[in-house]
């Protein structure tokens, strides 16, 4: 964690959850933590905590209940649609719909904030597009059908589609969950390079608690009481791993820096 780096994320007194005409449901409340340029944040936390609420919510997806969430020192509230589609990016877990779009043409739809208003690419976004592919190693699939790959070559094609946007912030909601271990391992070492080599910040919400703890700049750990973030080392000394996961099974072993079953 870098807070001499510019600050990209300032979430301030922000409660979270769902609003209806007749009952509003808090899922977090008093959340207060920011996201500096060029760092790879992870945010971890058990089942239906509220990471995917607070993700939805940092991407103006679904609103606050209170609070305000500044991207740039300016509230999501005052972005236009077009301003907000080149400050951030979003990849989800969900599989695109059947449709008979190339890898290349999907890439592509990352140029649509920056294209005019018939869809016209230009050898600008052609180089975005062209780039995007070589950094997640899928140009060989360009030709290829999305219908036709595996979950692990969609996950790379829907972040080259981010790469190509060319946002300063990409978020990524459990990019890696239906993925093989070298799929995972990969997927989080382009997310890294990205944050260290081009200077893009990264949120992603995961599971792969080991994976995050040795590739991350910095955790966010959502709990009950409240969202815990820092180092791993800060995390660490302040014994809040140990209280992550309320099960008798398992218990974060400080020297070893992972997770263990009893």
């Amino acid at each position: 964690m870098n807070k001499t780096a510019p600050l990209i994320v300032a979430v301030k007194n922000v409660s979270i959850g769902y609003q209806t005409r007749k009952k509003q449901t808090v899922i977090a409340t008093g959340i207060n933590i920011a996201l500096y340029k060029g760092t790879l944040v992870c945010l971890l936390g058990k089942n239906g905590i509220g990471k995917s609420t607070l993700l939805r919510s940092i991407t103006n997806v679904q609103p606050v209940l209170s609070g305000d969430i500044l991207i740039k020192n300016k509230s999501i509230l005052d972005y236009s649609p077009a301003e907000f589609s080149k400050t951030i990016s979003l990849v989800l877990t969900e599989r695109l719909p059947e449709s008979n779009l190339t890898v290349y043409e999907i890439v592509a739809l990352g140029r649509q904030p920056y294209t005019n208003w018939i869809g016209t690419v230009t050898a600008s976004d052609r180089d975005f597009i062209n780039r995007a592919l070589k950094e997640t190693n899928t140009t060989h699939l360009a030709a290829q059908k999305i219908s036709e790959l595996s979950d692990g070559q969609l996950q790379k094609v829907m972040i080259a589609r981010a790469i190509a946007q060319d946002t300063e912030l990409i978020i990524l909601d459990e990019p890696t969950a239906h993925l093989d271990i070298h799929h995972k391992i990969e997927t989080f070492s382009l997310l890294k390079k990205l944050a260290r080599d081009f200077g893009k910040t990264i949120l992603i919400s995961t599971h792969e608690i080991q994976i995050a703890l040795q590739l991350a700049d910095e955790l966010w750990l959502m709990k009950e009481e409240g969202i815990i973030s820092g180092s791993l080392e800060n995390i660490i000394k302040n014994n809040e791993l140990e209280h992550l996961f309320s099960s008798d099974l398992i218990t974060f072993d400080r020297e070893k820096k992972q997770f263990i079953i009893k």
